[in-house]
């Protein structure tokens, strides 16, 4: 019992001067880290133009112009439907508030001049926000550089791919290198199998949420569905966020009643995808608990705010994929290690 008291303080205080090391340097950290994600995500594509006989410098540069191109598309898309529509939410709220007070009497008044407060009391702090706005136009600027260093960074990942196994190799004592290799393999794999995984899934409601909201003839619909599809690279909070979004824009624009179908529409969607499609496609790639996902997740939020809550779950399924082949490599038991389940 002390030596293994011994082994977890020693194995914790080193995990904890890592992060922190990794927190003072997130402005080089953080972009590794999105590159490696990017990468997971990418190689595939990038593999096929290769195989189809394009210089690996060229296809690399294809793959990183096609990903700009959707993810600058999507931004400008969804910002024209939200600035459109920005004070029809507003107008919308009111109006859904004040037929809550007409149903309601006495109590629905109360309930208006909460919600007319809380829109004064957030119009306030827009305008204290709007003071700090040399730290905001530092902060963006910042987080454009961390960006433009990822994109470039995935670049030369995609193109030096094929060289990552030496370089590695070249890095660990002769003895070790094969087992630092496959731990970093099965890393990797983690990663790759939760982005594709997720890529999945998040096509998956994005277009089933965008087909509802063309039916329900909401304003950008093809906008709100690519909210959806981004957020669900964010488990849970994302599903929040991007369903909120979409619900707000339906009430501003077609009424409470279309609000109400959008709200079902999320719910029905997002029951599909936990117990139907989540399962399906994360059996064939890589499966976490819900629980281990909630701890992750609040611990990444607590160590780095948004970006822990962005890298929190593919970090996760790294640690993993090393756990799990450490298990097999370095069982106490000689019996064989056990397959794969379906």
């Amino acid at each position: 019992m002390a030596a293994w008291c011994a082994v977890i303080l020693l194995v914790a205080g080193v995990g904890y001067d890592g992060i922190q090391v990794c927190v003072a340097l997130r402005a080089a950290v953080v972009p590794v880290l999105l590159a490696l994600l990017g990468t997971g995500l990418l190689l595939p594509f990038h593999r096929w133009l290769v195989k189809a006989k394009a210089n690996r410098s060229v296809a690399a540069g294809l793959t990183c112009a096609a990903v700009l191109a959707v993810v600058g598309g999507a931004v400008c898309v969804v910002t024209i439907a939200l600035v459109d529509t920005w004070g029809q939410i507003i107008a919308s709220l009111r109006k859904a508030v004040r037929q809550v007070a007409d149903q309601f009497g006495a109590v629905g008044t109360t309930l208006e001049d909460l919600a007319d407060h809380a829109l004064d009391v957030l119009g306030r702090f827009g305008g204290s926000v709007a003071t700090g706005v040399v730290t905001g136009v530092s902060v963006v600027a910042q987080a454009l550089g961390m960006a433009v260093l990822a994109v470039l960074l995935v670049f030369f990942f995609l193109r030096d791919s094929d060289r990552a196994t030496g370089t590695l190799r070249s890095l660990v004592p002769r003895g070790g290198a094969d087992a630092v290799e496959a731990m970093a393999r099965r890393a990797f794999e983690g990663v790759e199998g939760f982005m594709r995984g997720t890529t999945v899934v998040a096509l998956i409601d994005a277009v089933f949420i965008t087909a509802g909201l063309l039916i329900l003839r909401v304003p950008g619909a093809i906008g709100l569905g690519t909210i959806v599809f981004i957020g669900a690279y964010v488990p849970y909070l994302g599903a929040f966020v991007s369903g909120t979004v979409a619900v707000l824009v339906a009430l501003a624009d077609r009424g409470l009643v279309i609000g109400l179908w959008v709200v079902g529409l999320v719910l029905v969607v997002q029951v599909l995808e936990g117990n139907i499609f989540q399962p399906m496609v994360q059996s064939r790639t890589v499966r976490i608990h819900p629980a281990v996902i909630l701890v992750a997740l609040t611990a990444g939020a607590s160590v780095a705010g948004i970006v822990g809550v962005l890298l929190a779950v593919p970090v996760t399924a790294a640690a993993l994929g090393v756990i799990h082949e450490l298990r097999m490599r370095y069982a106490s038991s000689g019996d064989p290690p056990p397959t794969a389940g379906p």
